[in-house]
């Protein structure tokens, strides 16, 4: 029997499409899941490809060439445990197990340290693209056992996005779980993305009075220019769509409950254990968690009160500034995302390749979009560069939008509408670029009752003093 270029452990949605996606491209591939369904389903799509499906974790491995390549496609956490205990003993030096699920980088680094000694050589791999990027095209960041790469490469390139100038929406990351350490970091900015275009919506609709027909209309215009990207597009295609049954605007119908899978909350919390500030991506977290509390919402909107109703500007011209507030949340979310990568890099040497980052967003991922080419572009000018705002580019596009955002917050807060994103956003780009924040008073508040002394401006050195005596 001739032998399978790589196996498939978890052929659920993802795992099923990106198995089709190999087999496609020409790779043999033989699927396992413990979920004979599942197996058979994968058996009756690949009638016809170099695929097969085994029965077993060993028939899989059997059916492998050597040196032999296993793709982890299972739930995060105890699930990928679970399978290695069973496959690891099957492997042989030289041989690469790779995990592609969205795994909390440190399960990652844990794995690697577990297979030390045994020449298994283990892999974390960011996917991104949901079930279509599976099978067309996702975008892949691969990170671990760089002894893994020339084998893997050729089989993920050639399953990979490509973009317009037909460049492989996948290359090598780094060492240890930097892979899914930057797949964890396009998930927060694809949170922040998210909960920034929700209030671009609510605003046009508590604002303008605008109905979602008319607003797909102007997200269909954004995605033409500086906005252009896949969220855009797809909410400009939610937006037109109706309910087949009522004849209503489906998104009317959606009860407004956002669930989460944990890898926006891990991006937060691991910015404050860096000590990034990543406001913009924390709200995002945060609007979701406040958006479950329905029942008490439901309560509280009879009881607390809030402004009077006023009337917005022009529809075109309150427009035209969420547009530009839009653009401005956007590029602080991407430049929070890009300072915890680089304080990542700094805390566990990875020599994360900034650019190449942003170039494997280009395509197939979620959060792929027109800015990200200016962000490559920026890095390629700076590989140093200490911020995304700091770069000559975005600079420039703060500097025509700031005031638009600062007119849309405005017109959130004066007409009661939840705008954490836009507000976040706000408050880091001026905290940013403050020479002088009030940290003074507070430092002295921690030295009044602590004792933890303060910095001077006139002189070196920590100083306390005793302030009630």
């Amino acid at each position: 029997m001739q032998k399978m270029d790589i196996g498939l452990v978890g052929l659920g949605v993802m795992g099923e499409n990106l198995a089709l996606n190999l087999a496609r491209n020409g790779f043999g591939v033989c699927g396992f899941d413990l979920d004979s369904a599942k197996r058979n389903s994968f058996g009756q799509r690949t009638q016809g490809l170099k695929a097969q499906a085994a029965a077993s974790l060993v028939d899989l491995v059997a059916s492998l060439q050597t040196p032999r390549c296993v793709w982890l496609m299972v739930p995060a956490g105890a699930a990928v445990d679970a399978v290695l205990e069973q496959l690891s003993p099957l492997l042989s030096a030289g041989d690469v197990v790779m995990d592609g699920g969205n795994t909390l980088y440190t399960d990652t680094q844990r794995r690697m340290q577990a297979l030390e000694g045994t020449g298994i050589h283990y892999v974390g791999a960011g996917v991104s693209g949901g079930e279509e990027g599976a099978l067309h095209g996702p975008a892949l960041m691969p990170g671990g056992a760089t002894e893994a790469w020339p084998r893997l490469k050729p089989m993920l390139q050639a399953i990979a996005a490509k973009t317009d100038g037909g460049e492989a929406c996948c290359e090598w990351i780094g060492p240890g779980g930097s892979g899914h350490f930057v797949k964890m970091v396009h998930n927060g900015i694809e949170y922040a993305d998210m909960q920034t275009i929700c209030e671009a919506y609510w605003l046009m609709h508590h604002l303008l009075g605008m109905s979602p027909a008319e607003m797909s209309v102007v997200f269909h215009e954004w995605n033409q220019g500086e906005l252009a990207s896949y969220l855009i597009g797809i909410t400009a295609d939610i937006l037109a769509h109706t309910d087949p049954e009522t004849g209503s605007a489906l998104v009317d119908l959606i009860l407004d409950t956002a669930e989460q899978k944990g890898t926006g909350k891990w991006a937060s919390q691991i910015a404050l254990d860096l000590g990034v500030t990543a406001p913009t991506i924390a709200n995002a977290v945060f609007a979701r968690t406040v958006s479950g509390l329905h029942a008490e919402r439901a309560k509280a909107s009879k009881v607390l009160p809030g402004p009077a109703a006023r009337a917005a500007g022009p529809r075109d011209a309150v427009l035209g500034q969420i547009k530009h507030a839009l653009l401005a949340s956007k590029i602080c979310a991407y430049a929070q995302g890009f300072s915890l990568l680089k304080a990542a890099d700094r805390e566990h040497q990875w020599q994360l390749p900034m650019g190449t980052v942003a170039s494997v967003w280009r395509a197939g991922c979620i959060i792929r979009a027109h800015l990200l080419e200016d962000i490559r572009a920026s890095y390629e000018r700076s590989p140093d560069l200490d911020n995304l705002l700091m770069d000559s580019h975005f600079a420039g596009v703060m500097g025509r939008c700031h005031q638009d955002l600062r007119e849309v917050v405005a017109m959130g807060a004066l007409h009661g509408v939840a705008v954490p994103s836009f507000m976040s956003s706000l408050s880091y780009y001026d905290a940013y670029r403050s020479a002088r924040l009030p940290a003074n008073l507070l430092q002295a508040q921690r030295d009044y009752f602590g004792a933890h002394t303060y910095q001077r401006v006139d002189r070196p050195g920590k100083f306390h003093t005793r302030w009630n005596g």
